[in-house]
C-alpha cells in the first residue's frame, strides 16, 4: 500500500481496485484533519466508482490513535486480493 505519513495533519489518501473482467470497480479514501477543538478527524469513503458510496468519520483526542486507526484500514485493505479478488491501488496521496 503506503507509507503512513509522519504528521497526519491534512493527509489524503485515494485507493481504487478496479478489474472490468470481473466487475469490479471500487473506490476508498481516507482524509484527516484536524477540528476546532484539536481533536484528528479521520474520514473514510468507500463505495462502487459512480456510485454514491458510504462513510465513517471518527474523532481522535492523540494523533498515535489516529495513525493505528489508519494503519488498521490499510491493513485490512491490503487482503483485498484474498477478499474480493484484486488489489487496490494508490490513486492520491499527500
Amino acid at each position: 500500500m503506503s507509507e503512513l505519513p509522519t504528521k497526519l495533519i491534512d493527509y489524503d489518501c485515494s485507493l481504487r481496485a478496479i478489474d472490468e473482467d470481473r466487475n469490479v470497480a471500487r473506490a476508498y479514501s481516507i482524509h484527516s484533519s484536524r477540528d476546532l477543538f484539536d481533536h484528528i478527524i479521520v474520514a473514510l469513503r468507500w463505495g462502487r466508482i459512480g456510485c454514491r458510496g458510504a462513510g465513517l468519520t471518527v474523532s481522535f483526542v492523540c494523533e498515535d490513535a489516529a495513525m493505528r486507526f489508519i494503519d488498521r484500514t490499510l491493513a485490512r485493505r491490503a487482503t483485498a486480493p484474498r477478499r474480493i479478488g484484486v488489489a487496490y491501488r494508490v490513486v492520491a496521496s499527500s
